[in-house]
């Protein structure tokens, strides 16, 4: 999909050296899918305690076979 953006040159150059992108859609890919990621890895984070998993290693190898 194409899309028109106004990003700051410097922000744009940064990135690419950064990243060692060689171009500026695969140097905005690759920012946008490591911020997916951590946001998603905060997310999970987040509920860390809130779910009660009473797991036993000998328990789930009862279970699976």
């Amino acid at each position: 999909m194409r899309t028109t953006l106004d990003i700051p040159s410097e922000l744009l150059d940064e990135i690419m050296e950064l990243t060692g992108a060689a171009t500026k859609n695969q140097a905005v890919r690759e920012v946008l899918e490591e911020q997916i990621k951590l946001i998603k890895r905060k997310r999970l984070l987040s509920m860390k305690g809130t779910i009660d998993l009473d797991l036993d290693l000998d328990r789930l190898r009862e279970r699976d076979s």
